[in-house]
C-alpha cells in the first residue's frame, strides 16, 4: 500500500497587475514546496523490493510453491565433513557447527524461492519508507517471542545492530557503519533506521532488515561477546531450537511446538520437520558409507565419480533410496582456481593466463568427472546477465561513460572465455608452449635445472592450500593440475592441511593458489562491493583473490545507482565482463541440477520454484514410508 502525505491546494488569480504578479509569486512556491513534498511520498508495505513491486499482495496466505497442507513430523538428517568448536555462527574464531545460525530471525523474510529480490515481514509485520529511502521504520509484530518466552522488541533488534558493528566482522562493521549512521527505538515494537545521503539506496533496507535479532537480555546477563567461539548460545525466535550438540560428532535441532510465528503467510508450508540432524565425519568416504547404511537420510551429490559409478547399490535398486537430478534456476556458484593477487608472481596478468593454460577442463571432465559437467565461463552463467561477445548497445555505451577507468582493449574484444583443450591426455602440448612463452615474456626463464626463476634468482614457488576433508575427485584434479604445473617448470607445492588450519589460513591469504568460490549476482546489491571491492580489502574475508579493481569499483557503484532494471541488468552485464577481464580465478566447471539421493520417505512441491532446493525449508516428511523403511531395517 502506499500512502502519499503530499497535500494539494489551490491559487485563483485577481485580475489586476497586482495580483497577478502575486499570482505567479505563489505559483513559484507552490510549485517548489510541491516538488519538496513529493520527495517525502511514504511508502508503506506488508514486504519491500528495491523497485517496489512484489508478487504477493498483503492479504496472502502463503507463497505459491510450498504445500500449505504439508504433514508435520519426522527428522531429515545429512552429513558434514570436518569439525565443529562453536555453536556461533558469527565468531570470528573457530569453525562454527552447521546451521547455526538458523535458530534466530530478522525483520524481513527472503524465503520467498520463486521471485528474485523480494522480501516480507517476518519479526516485522510492515514497515514504511520514504520515496527515496533516507530512512526506513520497522513495526514489529507484537506477538513475537525468543525459544524461552521474553518478547522480541525494538530494543533487541537495536542491540543486534549495534553488535554487529562493535564485535562483527570487521569487513562488514566498516561498510554498514558508512552507510548506516544511526538507528533510534521509537517505542518497544517500532524502530527506525538513518541511511547516509549521497550514497546509493541499494541493500540499505533489505540490509537492516536482514540482521538476525538476538536477546538483549541474554546478553547482558550472560556478558558472552559476538566474536567469540562458544558452545552456549542465546535463544533463538525461530521454528528451531537446539536440542543436541555432540561436539565433532552430531548436532540436532528440534522444531518447536511453541514456535510463535507458525500461522504467519511466510512460514504456512515450511519447517516440517519436527528434527533435523547433522552427522560429522572426517572423510567423504566415511560419510558415503554412513548414508548407504542408513545412518542419515539425505545426501546432496558433489562428486561426479561418485554420482556416476557409486549410486548403484542394493536399495537404490530396491526404490529405499531415491536418486534424482532436479532443476537448478540460480546461476551456477563461480567456483575455481583462485589466484592471490596479493602474491607478487601472481600480479602478472601473463603469469595468471599461463597457469590457466595448465588446467585441462575437457580431460579432467572426461577422465576424472565421467562427462558430466560444462564449462564455466561467466560469474553469471546462463542468464540475461551473462556477457558475451563484443560489448555493444547500450552495454557498449555504458562502459564508454566510464571514461579511462575502462581499458580500451575490453570495448573492442570478446568476453573473456576459457580456452579450450585436447580431452585425450592430461598434457595438452600447444597449451603448454603457450604458457610456457607467457612465462619466459614476464620473466621468468627456465633454468638449466629446468626451474623458473626471476631475474634476482628468485624460484618461481606457488602454493596451493588444500582442504583435506575434500578429498576425492576434487584432491585429483588439484593433483593433476599440480603436475602440469611441474612440467611448466614451476616448483608447485600442493599443502594438504586439516579443515581447521584451512580455515585458519585462508583468513590470512596464506596461499598463492585455493579451489574457492565467488558469489553469483542477479541483482545489484552492496555485497557486490563487500565481494569483489576494493575498500577494506585486506580485512574482507569474501575476497579470497585480494581483487583490487578501480574498473570493478566504477561499474559496481553504477549498477548500485541504476534507477530502471533496464540500467541495472546493462551494468551488471559488463560487471560480469569486467570480473572475467581482471582474471583472478580459472573458471572450472558447473551442474545446472541438484544432484540428490534420499530414503524415500520425503515429498517436495512440483514444480520447484527456481532459486532453491529447499530440502531444509519446504520438503516434508511422509510417515507411512519412513514406518516401512524401519520395518525393513533400512534405517538405523
Amino acid at each position: 500500500m502506499t500512502r502519499n502525505r503530499q497535500t494539494a491546494t489551490t491559487r485563483t488569480a485577481a485580475r489586476s497587475d497586482i495580483a497577478l504578479r502575486l499570482a505567479a509569486f505563489m505559483l513559484i512556491l507552490f510549485g517548489a514546496t510541491s516538488l519538496a513534498r513529493a520527495q517525502d511520498q511514504i511508502i508503506e508495505s506488508h514486504g519491500y523490493s528495491f523497485y517496489g513491486d512484489l508478487k504477493y499482495p498483503e492479504s496472502f496466505e502463503h507463497y505459491d510453491f510450498v504445500n500449505p497442507d504439508a504433514p508435520k513430523g519426522g527428522e531429515i538428517s545429512f552429513s558434514r565433513l570436518g569439525t565443529f568448536d562453536s555453536m556461533n555462527p558469527y565468531t570470528v574464531k573457530g569453525r562454527a557447527g552447521t546451521l547455526s545460525w538458523s535458530i534466530f530471525e530478522s525483520l524481513l523474510d527472503d524465503g520467498a524461492a520463486d521471485v528474485y529480490g523480494e522480501e516480507y515481514g517476518l519479526l516485522a509485520e510492515r514497515l514504511e519508507y520514504d520515496d527515496g529511502k533516507t530512512w526506513v521504520i520497522f513495526h514489529m509484530r507484537p506477538e513475537a517471542r525468543f525459544s524461552d518466552g521474553t518478547p522480541v522488541t525494538a530494543h533487541d533488534v537495536l542491540f543486534s545492530h549495534n553488535l554487529f558493528l562493535e564485535q562483527g566482522l570487521p569487513s562488514y562493521a566498516s561498510a554498514v557503519k558508512k552507510r548506516i549512521p544511526n538507528a533510534e527505538v521509537i517505542d518497544d515494537h517500532t524502530i527506525k533506521f538513518y541511511f547516509t545521503e549521497g550514497i546509493s539506496r541499494r541493500s540499505l533496507i533489505d540490509q537492516v532488515g536482514n540482521v538476525p535479532v538476538f536477546s538483549k537480555k541474554w546478553y547482558d546477563e550472560t556478558g558472552a561477546r559476538l566474536d567469540e567461539s562458544r558452545l552456549e548460545t542465546s535463544p533463538g525466535s525461530g521454528p528451531y531450537v537446539i536440542d543436541t550438540v555432540d561436539v565433532n560428532r552430531r548436532i540436532i535441532y528440534r522444531r518447536n511446538p511453541d514456535y510463535w510465528g507458525w500461522d504467519l503467510p511466510v512460514n504456512k508450508g515450511r519447517h516440517n520437520f519436527d528434527s533435523i540432524r547433522i552427522e560429522y565425519f572426517g572423510d567423504d568416504a566415511a560419510a558415503f558409507e554412513a548414508f548407504k547404511a542408513g545412518e542419515y537420510t539425505f545426501r546432496q551429490e558433489s562428486d561426479s565419480k561418485k554420482w556416476a559409478t557409486q549410486y548403484d547399490f542394493p536399495k537404490i535398486r530396491d526404490g529405499q533410496i531415491t536418486k534424482a537430478e532436479l532443476p537448478d534456476g540460480t546461476p551456477p556458484t563461480p567456483s575455481g582456481i583462485v589466484f592471490n593477487l596479493g602474491s607478487a608472481a601472481l600480479k602478472d596478468k601473463r603469469v595468471r593466463e599461463a597457469l590457466a593454460l595448465g588446467y585441462n577442463f575437457e580431460w579432467t571432465n572426461e577422465s576424472l568427472q565421467y562427462g558430466l559437467f560444462k564449462q564455466r565461463a561467466s560469474f553469471t552463467q546462463d542468464t540475461p546477465l551473462m556477457a558475451t561477445g563484443m560489448p555493444e548497445g547500450a552495454e557498449l555505451d555504458f562502459l564508454k561513460s566510464l571514461g579511462d577507468v575502462i581499458p580500451p582493449d575490453m570495448l573492442t574484444e570478446p568476453a573473456r572465455v576459457p580456452h579450450t583443450s585436447k580431452p585425450a591426455r592430461l598434457s595438452d602440448r600447444r597449451n603448454l608452449r603457450k604458457a610456457m612463452k607467457l612465462l619466459d615474456d614476464a620473466g621468468w626463464p627456465v633454468g638449466d635445472d629446468g626451474k623458473r626463476r626471476n631475474a634476482n634468482g628468485d624460484l618461481m614457488t606457488l602454493t596451493f592450500l588444500f582442504n583435506s576433508a575434500q578429498e576425492g575427485t576434487l584432491s585429483a584434479v588439484v593433483g593433476n593440475y599440480m603436475k602440469n604445473l611441474t612440467q611448466m617448470g614451476i616448483d608447485a607445492r600442493l599443502e594438504k592441511v586439516d579443515p581447521s588450519q584451512y580455515t585458519l589460513r585462508e583468513r590470512e591469504r596464506d596461499y598463492d593458489l585455493v579451489f574457492d568460490g565467488y558469489a553469483a549476482f542477479l541483482g545489484a546489491g552492496t555485497g557486490l562491493m563487500q565481494r569483489y571491492g576494493t575498500s577494506e580489502t585486506e580485512i574482507n574475508v569474501f575476497n579470497p583473490a585480494n581483487l583490487a579493481s578501480p574498473m570493478v569499483d566504477a561499474i559496481i557503484d553504477a549498477a548500485l545507482n541504476a534507477e530502471s532494471r533496464d540500467e541495472e541488468s546493462t551494468a551488471l552485464r559488463a560487471l560480469d565482463r569486467a570480473l572475467r577481464y581482471e582474471f583472478f580465478m580459472i573458471p572450472v566447471w558447473y551442474n545446472d541440477s541438484y544432484w540428490v539421493a534420499y530414503y524415500d520417505q520425503y515429498a517436495y512441491p512440483d514444480p520447484l520454484p527456481p532459486y532453491d532446493l529447499g530440502w531444509l525449508d519446504f520438503w516434508w516428511y511422509e510417515a507411512d514410508k519412513g514406518d516401512a523403511l524401519k520395518a525393513a531395517g533400512a534405517l538405523r
